[in-house]
C-alpha cells in the first residue's frame, strides 16, 4: 500500500512510493531516538528530502506519542522540537543507575534568572532596581556559561546596556515549549525563598556545540 492513499491532502507527485506509513513512523522513530537535541519538524522533513508537509509529519509524530504512551518513555515537545524522554514515574528507577548531581545555585542566581525569565528582555540595571540590590558579573556569567540566558540587542539608552533574555534551553530543560508555559510566578518564588542559603534547580547542562 502507498502512503498516498494514507495521507490525505498531500500532493500526489510529491511522494516517493517508498515511504510507506510503517516505514514514515520507524525513520521518524529512529531518528529521534538516536538524537542527541530535540529535532524541529523542519529538520525532520530533510528525514523525506522535504517531500512530506509539516501537517503530515505533524500527524505521524502525534501517532508515534501514542503508540509510546505508558511505556515509560515519552515523546514530547520542547522549544526547539520533539524528542523522546523517560517519563516522569520512571526517573526514581534511572537514578539509582546514575544519581543525578543536581548544581546548587545561589539565591541571587536564582532571583536574577526569575526576574530575567519573567521580565525579558531586562538589562542590568532593570534587574538591579528589582531585586534592590547589585548584579554581580558572576551571577550572569553562571546564567551564560548554563546556557540558560543570552544578549538579545542593546537597549538605546545611554552606555547601551545589554538586554538580556532566556534561552530555548532553558525551555527545553523545563519541558516547555513557549514563555507562555512558564509556572506562575509565585512558584518561581517559592523556588527561591524555599530552603537555606542555596537552592536547587533541576536543569541540565547544555551539551557542546557540534562544530
Amino acid at each position: 500500500m502507498s502512503v498516498q492513499s494514507t495521507l490525505p491532502n498531500q500532493p500526489e507527485t510529491q511522494i516517493s512510493d517508498s515511504f510507506t506509513p510503517e516505514r514514515i513512523q520507524k525513520i521518524l522513530e529512529v531518528a529521534l531516538l538516536t538524537a542527541q537535541e530535540p529535532l524541529p519538524i523542519t529538520e525532520l522533513r530533510k528525514l523525506f528530502n522535504h517531500e512530506l508537509s509539516t501537517a503530515v509529519l505533524s500527524k505521524f509524530l502525534h501517532r508515534i506519542r501514542e503508540k509510546w504512551n505508558d511505556s515509560g518513555i515519552e515523546l514530547v515537545t520542547v522549544a526547539s522540537g520533539w524528542r523522546f524522554q523517560s517519563s516522569t514515574d520512571m526517573q526514581p528507577y534511572l537514578d539509582r543507575l546514575t544519581p543525578p548531581k543536581t548544581p546548587r545555585y545561589s539565591r541571587a542566581v536564582l532571583e536574577t534568572l526569575a526576574i530575567i525569565a519573567y521580565r525579558q528582555p531586562v538589562t542590568r540595571g532593570d534587574i538591579e532596581e528589582i531585586r534592590g540590590v547589585s548584579v554581580s558579573s558572576t551571577v550572569l556569567k553562571t546564567l551564560t556559561t548554563r546556557g540558560w540566558i543570552e544578549t538579545v540587542g542593546h537597549r538605546n539608552a545611554p552606555g547601551k546596556p545589554a538586554l538580556f533574555a532566556t534561552t530555548e534551553h532553558f525551555l527545553n530543560a523545563l519541558n516547555l515549549r513557549t514563555l507562555d508555559e512558564l509556572p506562575p510566578l509565585e512558584e518561581m518564588k517559592s523556588l527561591v525563598e524555599s530552603g537555606g542559603e542555596s537552592q536547587q534547580l533541576p536543569l541540565q547542562q547544555p551539551a557542546a556545540p557540534d562544530y
